[in-house]
């Protein structure tokens, strides 16, 4: 990995309050706040939120701002149904969510690329538990990271059957690229939710980043996840069941309640990247991923 590059005063003095604050009271006052109904602070603070953050809600499926039953139900909003296509190749491997590519690559000794000059291992990224990383050894990841504007609901890159969910206490950091740049291993320190499914493709693992200000984390199968935020790693199976868990290419799998970032693993050689897949490029929900491999060779379509 390269070594670490200087950087500007300003990025130090928008990270280091970070390691100060409440980052897990702070996110469940915003709970609290972004699920208030009153009409005045509900509309209020709704439309300066659109206005900022220039949200564009002919997309959505209720498109009054005004409609939702509190702020929260309004960010987690819905699309109209034609708004995003799924690719529907038989290889094709869909973005999971909007947003744009933090990283992407190739997992190398263990380690996952967090910024120029930074990484992160992937042990510590599953919650220490070697059998869990194994599968992803030499495999590939993407990172993505979802601004304050972007739609919120996060779906399947392709079918899989979910084989066990985890929940890995840390702190909250936000997961902006300055944050990105300034704190060694922020994605295997804040708080996350590990989603391990059996694909086509091989094992597959979707990570969902918590952040200062994410009220909560919840999956379509089991709610809401976080809160609690714990201290001790928690683990729900579902392989053992007479009703697994399957979902479709497309599917929603979970939401944030507030933005962050969500972490793709694959194992090795079990895709290609599209082209259109590197650092700082823009994705939507839908979009190509990538190219699932038959056999180990690239599927030509």
């Amino acid at each position: 990995m390269e070594q670490p590059t200087p950087v500007p005063l300003m990025d130090y003095l928008k990270t280091w309050p970070q390691y100060l604050l409440p980052g897990h009271l702070l996110s469940r006052l915003m709970q609290g706040l972004t699920r208030i109904r009153w009409a005045p602070f509900r509309v209020s603070f709704t439309d300066w939120f659109v206005t900022r953050f220039q949200v564009d809600m002919d997309e959505a499926l209720e498109p009054d701002p005004h409609a939702y039953e509190h702020f929260n139900a309004f960010f987690t909003r819905a699309l109209k149904p034609e708004a995003r296509t799924v690719v529907d190749g038989p290889y094709d491997i869909a973005c999971p969510v909007d947003g744009a590519v933090s990283q992407a690559g190739a997992i190398e000794d263990g380690r996952l690329l967090q910024a120029k000059g930074h990484d992160f291992g992937l042990l510590q990224l599953l919650g220490g538990s070697e059998k869990r990383a194994a599968p992803f050894q030499g495999g590939s990841f993407a990172t993505l990271y979802l601004s304050p504007r972007d739609y919120h609901r996060i779906h399947m890159p392709l079918d899989g059957t979910l084989r066990e969910m985890v929940h890995i206490p840390g702190r909250l950091f936000s997961v902006n690229a300055v944050t990105a740049r300034m704190v060694p291993g922020l994605f295997a320190r804040n708080e996350r939710v590990v989603a391990l499914f059996d694909t086509a493709a091989g094992p597959m693992a979707m990570i969902l980043v918590g952040a200062v200000f994410v009220g909560s984390i919840e999956t379509v199968w089991s709610g809401v996840v976080t809160p609690p935020a714990g201290r001790v790693v928690r683990r729900w199976r579902y392989d053992n069941t007479d009703t697994p868990v399957q979902l479709t290419r497309g599917e929603e799998m979970g939401r944030f309640n507030m933005g962050s970032t969500v972490i793709v693993l694959f194992g090795p050689q079990a895709l290609d990247w599209s082209e259109s897949i590197r650092p700082e490029a823009a994705v939507r929900m839908g979009q190509r991923l990538g190219t699932r491999r038959l056999a180990g060779t690239p599927e030509t379509q």
